[in-house]
């Protein structure tokens, strides 16, 4: 399942990588974040200013993101702390230009690393639970 949504689907892979990395940020999954922030880093006009924010836990507002990345941001937050989404995020989606298909994608991808990050921490696979993700990062940002 975890393979088909990295490879199959119709998103980005920037959109898809921060649907991927919010869960982790927000969970304090550190496995999973040190596994895909480098390709979230990789991503096509992917900087790390926009890395910046996708690292914050509470960003206060889009900085470099572009509309479709902040949207993508705001639901997975709502989605990781809330559960229940209201109509505001998926008006937000709809906006920025997503269809049906790409708004369960972005659903699908947030909720399977939802469940792969309470997993990880739960177990405290590969996790260092109670360190923060840099700590485990390299300190040669070019290797992510």
């Amino acid at each position: 399942m975890l393979g088909a949504i990295r490879t199959k689907g119709c998103l980005s892979d920037d959109l898809r990588e921060i649907a991927i990395c919010r869960p982790a940020i927000i969970n304090r999954a550190w496995f999973e974040w040190n596994h895909h922030a480098p390709i979230l880093s990789a991503c096509r006009d992917f900087t790390d200013e926009k890395l910046a924010v996708i690292r914050q836990l509470n960003p206060p507002n889009q900085g470099p993101l572009n509309d479709q990345q902040w949207a993508v941001l705001r639901y997975c937050d709502a989605m990781t702390k809330d559960i229940a989404i209201g109509d505001d995020r998926f008006s937000e989606l709809k906006k920025v230009g997503f269809n049906d298909q790409e708004i369960v994608e972005i659903t699908l991808t947030c909720a399977a690393y939802n469940m792969v990050s309470r997993f990880l921490v739960a177990l405290d696979v590969g996790e260092v639970n109670g360190s923060p993700p840099d700590a485990l990062l390299t300190s040669d940002h070019s290797a992510q």
